[in-house]
């Protein structure tokens, strides 16, 4: 199914009308394995939801099943399938002989969807414990390959590597999810611009003890699963053949994590440093440290004379406290209070365009933002004037000189370079030139997991490409005015 197809199953989780239906029938093909029902169950087990209230009156209707599921299957959610039924009349033959199964990806769609509904709003706990458990995995699956390369590839060999590399990338799998979780609820909280005091204090504690704890314990495991994972990136060939080995369900199917070399490429990123490819542990940390410096600006804003606290937060919520329980009479007379905004008649024309709806009451209308200075100190005047803007074109015609100037000199490095390629080790190079091989000689190097393997990279716009094979015993050195750049172990070519 093309991207733009698979898209078209969440569908009905944003349909116009009709979406607690969607959601029920879903719920009901994913429910038990290998589902495979007539409209008519569908119905029975409709009929129970709407006494129930989930979905509307008159939705377990066969009329209004059928036409449900229609959509569903128009959407990729559902698949139709035929089987031979005894049945009484024509409509009865037609309703059970048409059955329905939920296809692979629709599972997974619900799935998503269902543990997105039961996820709190609060903070997801790191499960830290798995560090040490991923630590342990790695060694004793260095142990279980060396064991299995000695003794002979038999199917319990093959079976124990399978388990452990698993587990493993389940166990990280599990640790990536809930940071990335916990960390998105930082980010959430601490750039807020207004914090009570009892938040502070809460967060306070979030960031100094648990955080610090997280962080601890991520960089203390860090450097022994890298050098696991390193031990184990020589191997590596071996152990994706022996896991290959056990496949018998063809190429077109979704092979379980660790099966592949990117996958073991993307484990390793999760915790180890390359050119250009920052680690998540480095994220993280970095991640920290945002998080920490944000509270303490509320803090310093808290407690400063002129920031947030003491402001208009109180009034606010008492106010908001007030719409809520008051009738809808009460309702509107708070708001012409509160906001000075009153009815008002219209002698003129009405415009052809207006952005609000006039059938919509204000109630239901659109939230707005409430801006700082109206939280603070109630002021709902403008701050400064705004700047003019300047039409400077002696300025303008400076950068693009020095933009064509630059591209100039860019160009001519990349010819120079294409020119000595068939004999750059003869050849001596221009400062600007030895910049540009440097340049990609960087990005090529970033493309290496390790120093046996081969790396490439490419001028975007020239298309000059650098290439870097590893070759043992074998010394490149490049001649320039600026220097020489001797490269050992690794051979050196340009192409165009």
């Amino acid at each position: 199914m093309e991207p733009a197809g698979r898209l078209k199953l969440y569908a009905y989780l944003d349909a116009r009308d009709y979406q607690r239906t969607y959601l029920a029938i879903m719920r009901l093909f994913t429910s038990t394995l290998l589902a495979d029902l007539p409209a008519g169950e569908v119905a029975g087990a409709l009929a129970g939801a709407e006494r129930l209230g989930t979905v509307d009156a008159g939705e377990s209707r066969i009329e209004n099943v059928i036409n449900r599921l229609k959509q569903l299957v128009e959407w990729g959610n559902l698949v139709q399938g035929r089987r031979e039924v005894v049945a009484t009349s024509i409509a009865e033959f037609q309703h059970g002989s048409v059955r329905y199964q939920v296809s692979k990806l629709a599972v997974r769609v619900q799935r998503d969807v269902d543990q997105l509904l039961r996820v709190p709003e609060g903070a997801r706990e790191v499960s830290r414990e798995l560090l040490p458990a991923i630590e342990r995995g790695l060694s004793e699956l260095g142990g279980a390959l060396s064991e299995a390369l000695v003794t002979g590839e038999g199917r319990r060999s093959r079976e124990v590597l399978a388990e452990r590399v698993t587990t493993v990338f389940l166990q990280h799998a599990e640790l990536a999810a809930t940071v990335r979780d916990f960390y998105a609820y930082l980010g959430q909280v601490v750039t807020r611009h207004h914090l009570a005091p009892e938040e502070i204090s809460g967060f306070r504690n979030l960031l100094v003890e648990y955080i610090q704890m997280v962080v601890e314990d991520v960089l203390r495991h860090t450097p022994a699963i890298a050098d696991a994972l390193a031990g184990l990136a020589r191997g590596r060939g071996e152990l994706l053949r022996l896991l290959g080995a056990t496949d018998g369900l063809g190429v077109e199917v979704e092979r379980a994590r660790g099966r592949s070399a990117a996958d073991w490429q993307e484990l390793a990123g999760w915790f180890v440093d390359r050119p250009g490819h920052p680690s998540q542990v480095t994220a993280l940390r970095e991640a920290t440290a945002r998080a920490i410096g944000s509270l303490l600006a509320s803090v310093k804003r808290a407690t400063s004379g002129g920031g947030l606290l003491p402001g208009r937060r109180a009034e606010l919520l008492k106010l908001a406290a007030w719409f809520d329980s008051g009738t809808r009479a009460q309702g509107h007379e708070l708001y012409a209070a509160a906001f000075g905004l009153y009815s008002a008649r219209h002698v003129l024309p009405a415009p052809e365009h207006d952005s609000d709806n006039e059938r919509t009451a204000w109630r239901d209308g659109p939230v707005r933002d409430v801006t700082v200075s109206v939280r603070s100190r109630g002021d709902r005047g403008a701050r400064g004037r705004t700047s003019r803007i300047l039409d400077d074109p002696i300025t303008e015609q400076s950068l693009l000189a020095a933009a064509r100037e630059a591209d100039e000199h860019r160009a001519a490095s990349v010819a120079e370079l294409a020119s000595a390629a068939p004999r750059l080790a003869s050849t001596t190079l221009s400062g600007d030139a030895l910049g540009v091989l440097c340049e990609l000689l960087t990005l090529a190097m970033a493309q290496r997991e390790s120093a046996a393997d081969s790396g490439s990279a490419a001028d975007p716009v020239r298309g000059l490409r650098v290439t870097v094979d590893h070759s043992p015993g074998e010394t490149t050195r490049i001649t320039s005015k600026a220097g020489t750049l001797t490269l050992h172990d690794a051979r050196l070519a340009l192409s165009e």
